[in-house]
């Protein structure tokens, strides 16, 4: 089966998403690999303006499958609201899938992001402070939490637990931030399953 596969070889702002737009109108599939919501796709289709951060371009098209990849680090508040967006616009999400295995940006992640920022000072890297670094980071380090553990409640609290634990001891003792409240975290996170 054919494939075409759009790569950006820059750090943003090159027109994917203008580009997926043009191939998703006669494409089966359209799937978003990698990334998460610290940039956007800006796409105009049908003279409609539509700013995507984790939804696949492929979505302005109903006969087109649109799945979110393990690569992706997903904020689900982030996710719901673009969701709520497109709903309020008529674009039905039917054909939108997410890999369980993609990773859950979690509130320690926003808060670790900005803290590292800030610690840099005059040599900051200029995150967004979306918690994408530190996200991948605790995927590559094996103790992230995914989107299937939301649809378990026991694993993902247990996970989120330990996880959380250590997150509070770097936020508190490496840069003098205040603990996130662990219970309110699994209580909100849980309802997202």
């Amino acid at each position: 089966m054919p494939a075409n596969i759009v790569i950006g070889t820059q750090w943003g702002d090159e027109g994917k998403g203008k580009i997926i737009d043009i191939l998703a109108s006669r494409a089966e599939v359209v799937v978003r690999s990698q990334g998460g919501n610290n940039a956007g796709h800006t796409v105009v289709n049908n003279g409609q303006t539509y700013k995507l951060h984790l939804v696949p371009s492929g979505i302005l098209y109903p006969g087109t499958a649109c799945l979110i990849g393990a690569g992706v680090v997903l904020d689900p508040k982030d996710f719901i609201s673009e969701l709520d967006n497109l709903h309020a616009r008529g674009i039905s999400t039917d054909n939108l899938k997410i890999d369980p295995r993609a990773h859950v940006v979690m509130p320690w992640h926003i808060v670790l992001d900005g803290l590292s920022e800030k610690f840099r000072g005059n040599s900051d890297i200029g995150t967004t402070k979306r918690g994408i670094g530190p996200t991948y980071m605790d995927k590559y380090e094996r103790c992230g939490i995914r989107m299937y553990d939301l649809t378990h409640p026991e694993v993902f609290a247990q996970k989120a637990r330990s996880t959380g634990a250590l997150k509070n001891k770097i936020i508190t003792a490496v840069y003098g931030g205040e603990a996130i409240d662990l219970d309110a975290v699994i209580q909100e996170y849980t309802e997202y399953g």
